[in-house]
């Protein structure tokens, strides 16, 4: 790792000495200025990491430097020192942009232990932009995979929603990236920079949704030991999207729907209510249209909400995207699983075309990744597929032999398999689904969530 470069500024030429003796010491790459316009002069042809400047100099002081600092957009994390200095002088130097202010005389390692604190917040700050960066990358458009003429559509819609703060509706059947879209639509906006909330309204008990949304206040109901911040005051700035819009409760809808004409949050046990800037991207596979007609959804939200309506179309309307979406899932789980995957067969691509995928691309993801950790040669043949797409046996033929006898591994794939079959019998509907699974309900969210059928 290459020194740290650190630019001293201090008029006393025994400071710099004993500074720069310190720091090189320390292992840091220290340079001198004794004068406030000196170090301006450095700055033009030279980056640093740090800059250690004194307050009281001649010609240009350092508050004075500061100000110039930040006209020229330096990203060096600033380090103030005086010996005369005050507390007022200390908080004009923050809101000008330093990091820290040192009063002198100061011991060797005051001003190292200073130092090192920087560092590991400039490693965090580093580190959230690498992360942010890989956020803003993975939610790209272009990493939404599709060249069918729908698709393209789509993205061209997309493109134009994104700069609006006015609420989408994204609709379309499970699996058909519903989430992923409405992170584009964030990802891509001028709120990108602040935070993207979401909520699953269907797996989340009607009696603790509207503490999930609006929060509520210590003691506001029997299990409210502290206060809790609801999702629209997370999502402030930012975008809130609201999964499953259409199991919302009618009593939950009112108050979504004041919050969107009132642009202000009441937490539950609280009589004061706040001011929250939030985007609203809502999803649903429900015909919402249908459940205003029989009275189970809010004709006024409905149209709040439907302002710019997004429609996702199913994979068996885009049979082309197909062979797009496997050569994207095998790159991605080669890199996630550290695997050299080479591709598909003719035999195995041909039963993807043909199978109707009535979890859409999630169920072709998750078709992908069990191939892919299953299978044994360089690429994906049938016997390796899930036994509703190449409609033989459950499991693959050499399945049970001596080196595939892992029980957890059978489990999962027979449980798998059986919750696909039973959402596609009830239709989707999770709660008959369960029934016939005779499992819990919250068991059965529990299992999709970790099988990633659909949520």
């Amino acid at each position: 790792m290459e020194p740290r470069k650190i630019l001293i500024v201090d008029d006393e030429d025994s400071m710099r000495h004993m500074l720069t003796l310190i720091l090189k010491r320390e292992g840091y790459e220290p340079r001198a200025a004794g004068r406030g316009s000196e170090a301006l002069k450095l700055l033009d042809g030279e980056t640093f990491d740090f800059i250690l400047s004194d307050i009281v100099m001649p010609e240009m002081g350092g508050l004075e430097l500061l100000k110039a600092l930040k006209e020229k957009k330096v990203e060096s994390t600033i380090i103030m020192m005086s010996a005369y200095g005050n507390l007022d002088t200390a908080v004009e130097a923050m809101k000008l942009g330093a990091y820290d202010y040192i009063s002198k005389p100061f011991k060797p390692d005051e001003i190292l232990l200073t130092l090192r604190k920087a560092e590991e917040r400039e490693n965090l700050r580093r580190e959230n932009l690498r992360l942010r960066q890989e956020v803003y990358r993975d939610y790209a458009f272009e990493n939404i995979v599709g060249k069918s003429p729908k698709m393209l559509q789509v993205f061209e819609t997309i493109k134009k929603v994104a700069d609006y703060k006015a609420s989408v509706l994204i609709l379309g059947e499970s699996g058909t990236g519903k989430e992923m879209v409405a992170k584009a639509i964030h990802y891509n906006s001028p709120r990108s920079q602040g935070p993207f909330a979401a909520v699953n309204c269907g797996a989340i008990p009607e009696t603790l949704l509207e503490s999930e949304l609006f929060g509520h206040e210590k003691g506001a109901f029997t299990d409210a030991k502290k206060e809790k911040r609801g999702s629209f005051e997370m999502a402030h700035e930012g975008t809130l999207f609201l999964d499953e819009i259409g199991e919302m409760s009618l009593s939950a809808q009112v108050k979504i729907l004041r919050v969107l004409q009132e642009g202000e949050v009441k937490r539950l046990g609280s009589e004061h209510p706040f001011k929250v800037d939030v985007r609203i991207i809502a999803a649903t596979i429900r015909d919402l249209s249908q459940a205003v007609a029989e009275g189970k959804f809010r004709e006024d939200l409905f149209y709040r909400l439907h302002v710019l309506p997004l429609q996702l179309p199913p994979l068996r309307e885009r049979r082309e995207d197909v062979p797009l979406l496997v050569d994207h899932f095998i790159q991605k789980y080669n890199q996630q699983h550290k695997m050299t995957m080479e591709g598909i067969t003719e035999e195995a691509m041909a039963m993807l075309l043909e199978y109707s995928w009535p979890g859409n691309v999630r169920e072709l993801e998750n078709a992908i990744e069990r191939a892919m950790i299953l299978s044994r040669g360089q690429k994906i043949d049938p016997d390796y597929l899930p036994p509703e797409i190449r409609g033989g046996a459950r499991f693959p033929k050499d399945f049970f032999s001596p080196d595939q006898l892992s029980v957890k591994k059978a489990r999962r794939i027979l449980e798998a398999d059986l919750i696909r079959r039973a959402l596609k019998k009830t239709g989707g509907n999770r709660s008959q689904a369960a029934r016939i699974l005779e499992i819990s309900h919250p068991a059965l969210l529990s299992k999709i969530r970790e099988y990633g059928i659909e949520r």
